[in-house]
């Protein structure tokens, strides 16, 4: 079955691409989730003119994600959290957070896209990735320091 996907799908495909699925997995889940439209033989010279437009944005959009992925590397970003037993925080940090703090440096990321690669509750310095895209998931430093 051809479909034309109306939102980025990990593994299948991005939005905008028309591609081969298996019936069931189309059927059942694509389509009831509103990820994706059947296309009929009609459809395909329609959707194809679509596409065409779709790869031009990505294009310019792609290359603004890279800018992105740049400034975020690079970063190097520190959190004053109160401690207990000389190196444990009240609590862990969460995306929220994260997010602030991209935020005060005028980059604006979804909850979503934070990713810890293991929980943050100790003081010191963890990897944070940020999930750009399927492909983009730059990785930023995060430091965290006993609070006076």
């Amino acid at each position: 079955m051809n479909v034309y996907l109306l939102k980025d799908v990990e593994n299948v495909g991005a939005a905008g691409n028309v591609v081969k699925v298996s019936d069931g997995f189309g059927n059942n889940f694509l389509i009831p989730r509103k990820l994706a439209i059947k296309l009929v033989e009609n459809d395909m010279s329609f959707f194809a003119g679509r596409v065409k437009k779709v790869e031009a944005d990505k294009v310019v959009a792609t290359s603004k994600i890279a800018m992105l992925a740049e400034r975020i590397k690079n970063l190097h970003l520190t959190m004053k959290k109160k401690i207990h037993d000389k190196d444990k925080l009240y609590g862990s940090i969460g995306a929220d957070e994260i997010v602030e703090l991209l935020k005060e440096k005028e980059i604006a990321v979804d909850r979503k896209q934070v990713e810890f690669t293991k929980t943050v509750k100790t003081i010191g310095e963890h990897p944070v990735v940020i999930r750009l895209s399927s492909k983009l998931r730059p990785e930023l430093t995060l430091k965290i320091v006993a609070e006076e």
